[in-house]
């Protein structure tokens, strides 16, 4: 209820997944007048589809403390009851992350073997795609808790991409073993004597060389660069839009190189890597860019709907079973 171009935009995700998706039931939590409204005009009767009224909405200004305590009957909470009481496999939510992830995590608990949870999404790179965890949840981190990031991402990557045994790195300010600080070179050594297929530390400069499938950081570090990706795209836009717009003849290549960039656009559409996983939770929980739209709503749905046929959760407890024995 509370993503930034309101519920519509779920319902129409909604009814485009129900078709790509033949097997699956939703759930949509909120405002009941409203979403049906919605549904009649997108949808119309679909018995695959139910509405969960909830009166109140977390708003993007709300604390995750307040969204807790005084909004127990928010479109938010809810969801994640829903999925707590085993009605639902899996939560997709637009709103506040923070509340989402604090709610999250009170509600569902956190797997056995894992401390805190933690942000992964997918991102493209040279060659394919590249997961990347913890882009904001935890800002400060031990040796223990990136090992564990490790192990959700591998999980992840291979559940979502189909690549068998990713490479893992650590984001470091260097690739040699000397670089960085103590707690990257002590995740460092953990991961050497896993199971995982660790490929070594990675700089910021070749996070999508290809190199790693999946890449490890702290929260501080990971938000950090995910927001300085998302500045350099925009400045990039920017001189592409000045110089194609400059003069006339500048006008005429734009039109030569349309084909291009058309093409380049399409595969940089950050519409189809939106839906980041809260991993490390006892259940399955996806947050959506709070500005998507519905092919950007949908992809997260489709995310969530891979990770329950894959049973991401219990995979993740078995793989750190395994790596403690």
């Amino acid at each position: 209820m509370s993503g930034d171009l309101g519920a519509e935009v779920v319902v129409r995700a909604a009814h485009a997944a129900l078709t790509e998706h033949p097997n699956i039931e939703l759930l949509l939590v909120g405002d009941k007048a409203v979403l049906e409204h919605h549904v009649t005009r997108i949808v119309g009767e679909e018995p695959r589809l139910a509405i969960v009224h909830a009166s109140q909405v977390v708003e993007m200004s709300d604390s995750p403390v307040d969204a807790m305590r005084k909004k127990k009957d928010s479109s938010m909470r809810v969801a994640i009851d829903l999925v707590k009481q085993g009605r639902a496999q899996a939560c997709v939510s637009a709103g506040n992350t923070g509340a989402l992830m604090a709610t999250a995590k009170f509600v569902l608990r956190m797997l056995p073997g894992i401390d805190r949870p933690a942000i992964i999404t997918e991102l493209p790179a040279k060659g394919g795609t590249l997961h990347m965890l913890d882009l904001g949840a935890n800002t400060l981190c031990s040796a223990e808790h990136l090992f564990q990031f490790a192990v959700m991402g591998s999980i992840v990557t291979e559940d979502i991409t189909g690549i068998t045994n990713p490479r893992v790195a650590l984001l470091n300010i260097g690739a040699e073993d000397t670089k960085g600080h103590d707690t990257v070179k002590d995740a460092a050594a953990m991961l050497k004597a896993s199971t995982m297929n660790y490929v070594g530390f990675i700089e910021g400069s070749e996070l999508f060389s290809g190199k790693a499938d999946v890449v490890v950081t702290d929260g501080f570090t990971g938000n950090v660069a995910l927001k300085t990706m998302e500045g350099t795209v925009g400045l990039a836009k920017h001189y592409l839009r000045r110089a194609f717009t400059r003069d006339l003849f500048s006008r005429f290549q734009a039109i030569l190189a349309g084909p291009v960039l058309r093409h380049l656009r399409r595969r940089m559409d950050p519409r189809k890597y939106n839906g980041a996983t809260l991993v490390g939770l006892n259940g399955i929980v996806v947050k959506s860019h709070g500005s998507a739209d519905a092919f950007a709503f949908l992809h997260a749905i489709d995310t969530a709907v891979v990770e329950v046929q894959k049973q991401v959760p219990q995979q993740i407890g078995t793989l750190l079973q395994k790596e403690a024995a």
